[in-house]
């Protein structure tokens, strides 16, 4: 079904599911977001919340029930400011509600409205990328020291997820707009990640449980507050990789030397890295570029690998060779 078709069932889904927690009547809802999941503002007077409605298999309701217990435990730690949930009538952070036609139900959670904005990526960013790397510096410290729930369930990150016969978000060679030149480059780039990243290693002091969207989208600063928001893809990878998430679709901004520098001073600030560590960020900035690429050619019914598609091929396969030269 195509995306435009999707839509207004998806809505009607997402009215007709309000009455699963306890919401005032008049509310209305209207989509803010599409992409892995749909994300709605639920709005009454004097009322406001996010209901976000996962897409079918992505994660499986353990998996959501993991990235709640973390969002959870950062907030009563005070070690990150998140955003609350409504529990439903029954008790329970998860709903599930069916569209006429689908044999499996779709899984709902309805997160508290957060006030604030986004920093202004078109502003100067370097306050907001030291302010990331603050913030991922104490998710990092966090699980560290967390206990999990058993049975603990997430995505991971690492090569497998990206490059492995069932890739996450699919084949990067599957891209709109990738020619075979381009292909010869990023099979380097692929063999020189799997390569430097198998040396560097998976030991829990660098790869652990992570936000693995932690971009300036995903920060809401009201006054002298900020909060990250939007865990969905929360899983197992390297630490860096934040860092390579933040930059995701910048990858070739010239700015990215200096943000990378401010969201270095603002980690350091709470959490020492090594050397090596510092070293491998370019690869890290590689593996998340190949993901978006394969990302792009498998949700490219969604507006924004639409807008992004007809020049990301050529553009990651430049930041490749530039990369690629750089370890000569």
């Amino acid at each position: 079904m195509t995306l435009d078709a999707l839509l207004p069932r998806l809505q009607h889904l997402a009215e007709t599911s309000l009455k699963l927690w306890d919401i005032p009547e008049t509310a209305t809802v209207r989509l803010i977001n599409v992409s892995e999941n749909a994300t709605y503002l639920v709005e009454a007077p004097g009322y406001k919340s996010v209901l976000r409605l996962h897409r079918q298999g992505y994660h499986t309701r353990r998996a959501i029930e993991c990235e709640l217990a973390w969002i959870a435990d950062l907030g009563a730690e005070g070690d990150v400011q998140t955003p609350g949930l409504h529990i439903g009538r029954d008790g329970h952070a998860i709903q599930e509600a069916s569209l006429a036609g689908e044999t499996d139900p779709r899984r709902m959670v309805l997160f508290e409205f957060v006030d604030g904005d986004a920093p202004d990526e078109s502003a100067d960013l370097t306050a907001g990328f030291r302010e990331l790397g603050h913030i991922a510096a104490r998710c990092h410290n966090h699980v560290l020291k967390w206990e999990k729930p058993q049975n603990f369930r997430r995505l991971t990150w690492d090569t497998e997820a990206v490059f492995g016969p069932t890739p996450t978000w699919g084949n990067w060679r599957d891209a709109p707009n990738l020619t075979a030149d381009m292909m010869g480059v990023l099979e380097r780039v692929e063999t020189e990640v799997r390569g430097r990243l198998a040396a560097f290693g998976k030991s829990t002091d660098r790869y652990n449980l992570i936000h693995a969207d932690m971009r300036l989208a995903n920060l809401l600063v009201d006054g002298n507050t900020t909060r990250l928001i939007d865990f969905d893809d929360c899983g197992f990878g390297w630490f860096l990789y934040d860092f390579a998430a933040a930059i995701s679709f910048i990858e070739d901004d010239p700015r990215v030397p200096d943000l990378k520098a401010a969201w270095l001073d603002g980690y350091q600030s709470l959490r020492n890295l090594t050397v090596e560590d510092v070293a491998e960020i370019d690869t890290f900035i590689m593996l998340r570029r190949m993901a978006l690429l394969a990302w792009i050619g498998s949700h490219i019914e969604a507006p924004e690998p639409q807008a992004l598609a007809p020049h990301f091929a050529e553009n990651t396969t430049k930041l490749g060779e530039e990369w690629l030269l750089s370890l000569t």
